[in-house]
């Protein structure tokens, strides 16, 4: 499950995101879905992190649990060897104002460029067939996690930025990105622990 070309970091992936029809008020799933593509793991895990963690768009309650939804139905078809990923209609329709959208996503403008350049080629055997597999679990186990996560402060922001980072691991072929990605998700699961005990 290749990345496209286009998209090799995280501001090639927000430039995609921007160019979407901005005729329409509101802007929906299958709007970001179809900028990105369906063939692509890595962006649309990325996404899902990003408007998870992003303010204003990741506060809309619901939200981290809609895109939970999506990161577990990629994760699954992954799997399960999938070559493009099905969502259901219920999902693609959902959306949010384009005022809102186009906000937090000018909002992550200034620290992509930054992230971007920290970004590089390491440890990209973790990228590849297996490294991909088992970034797909970590992902599932996220998404799992996610629904509850809306009712521990912070936490669903650890899961965002958990997503983001294994996102930006397989766009840009980073294996560091990938581990601290894995290392965040068990530090989140850590807390969510404390909280609930």
């Amino acid at each position: 499950m290749h990345n496209r070309n286009e998209d090799s970091n995280l501001m090639d992936l927000i430039d995609s995101i921007e160019n979407m029809e901005q005729d329409a008020s509101r802007v929906s799933v299958d709007d970001v879905v179809h900028a990105v593509g369906r063939r692509s793991f890595g962006p649309l895990l990325l996404v899902a992190g990003l408007i998870t963690l992003t303010p204003i768009i990741g506060d809309i309650p619901g939200m981290p649990t809609l895109m939970a939804a999506l990161v577990l139905l990629v994760s699954v078809q992954l799997l399960a060897g999938s070559e493009a990923f099905w969502l259901p209609r219920w999902l693609l329709k959902r959306s949010l104002s384009r005022q809102k959208f186009d906000k937090g996503i000018h909002y992550m403008k200034k620290p992509a460029r930054w992230i971007d350049g920290l970004l590089r080629v390491r440890l990209p055997w973790l990228t590849g067939y297996i490294g991909i597999r088992v970034t797909a679990v970590v992902c599932l186990l996220i998404a799992l996690a996610m629904p509850p996560m809306e009712f521990i402060p912070f936490s669903a922001n650890g899961a965002g930025l958990a997503l983001t980072l294994l996102g930006l691991g397989l766009v840009a072929r980073d294996g560091i990105a990938l581990l601290l990605g894995f290392t965040l998700f068990g530090a989140t699961c850590v807390f969510i622990a404390m909280n609930l005990l």
